[in-house]
């Protein structure tokens, strides 16, 4: 069966280039021009892969807006931003809110084709392991790939997509280094730093802290990366 995409660009001329360029490789696309269309028709049902701008007619950030709502209904679907806002605050935004990659306009549409592509096969690599039995109980620490859920000393993280795979290639490998290029191919995202990793990495230590202020398991490897700490 196709796979389904929408599209969310208040330019129609933008809009139907994207959608041509789209259909032509087989996928079912369906297309609104402003938040309000977008959120209407997710709401009868959601796309495979959305694409979203971010400044849509009056709001200025209503694709932030939009992909807020998709994370809700659907944690692990693939959203790219494809926007003409370039600023480093904006990318940051968008990644921080789960989306798989930020990509600037003018686009080349074969460029999105590929990365279209790319974004399904790993969705569906991500899938297959979901689909297979994977928990992980490591001391204080519990994992449980089937339903995207972690747990310290038994609270359960409120985490997003990308901290759940950065922590799980942690504690899947206690003791060994995770090298700052192998996490950021753990994010899935095609636009990161080490800093953006530096940066997931506190968010995801705070959140550990809210429930064990003692919470030490995560380990700075200076100018390297990060290990989850062995049980001893």
């Amino acid at each position: 069966m196709p796979r389904s995409i929408a599209i969310v660009e208040d330019d129609a001329d933008q809009r139907e280039n994207y959608s041509d360029a789209l259909s032509g490789q087989g996928y079912i696309v369906q297309t609104y021009a402003n938040k309000n269309e977008a959120l209407s028709g997710f709401n009868k049902s959601l796309p495979d892969l959305a694409i979203l701008d971010i400044m849509l007619e009056d709001e200025i950030d209503g694709g932030f807006d939009i992909c807020r709502e998709l994370r809700h209904k659907s944690p692990k679907m693939p959203i790219i931003f494809l926007t003409a806002r370039d600023s480093d605050i904006d990318r940051v935004s968008g990644l921080r809110l789960d989306a798989w990659d930020y990509i600037t306009k003018p686009v080349n549409l074969q460029f999105l084709s590929v990365r279209v592509s790319s974004l399904f096969r790993i969705a569906s690599s991500v899938q297959s392991d979901l689909d297979q039995p994977s928990a992980l109980v490591l001391g204080d620490l519990e994992i449980d790939q089937n339903s995207m859920a972690i747990s310290w000393k038994s609270h359960q993280l409120s985490l997003t997509l990308t901290e759940f795979w950065l922590i799980e290639a942690l504690a899947r490998n206690p003791g060994h280094v995770k090298t700052y290029a192998a996490l950021m191919q753990t994010t899935r995202q095609s636009y990161v730093e080490k800093n953006t990793i530096n940066g997931y990495v506190r968010r995801i230590r705070k959140k550990f802290k809210e429930v064990d202020e003692s919470f030490s398991m995560i380990q700075t490897v200076f100018g390297v990366g990060y290990r989850w700490q062995p049980e001893h």
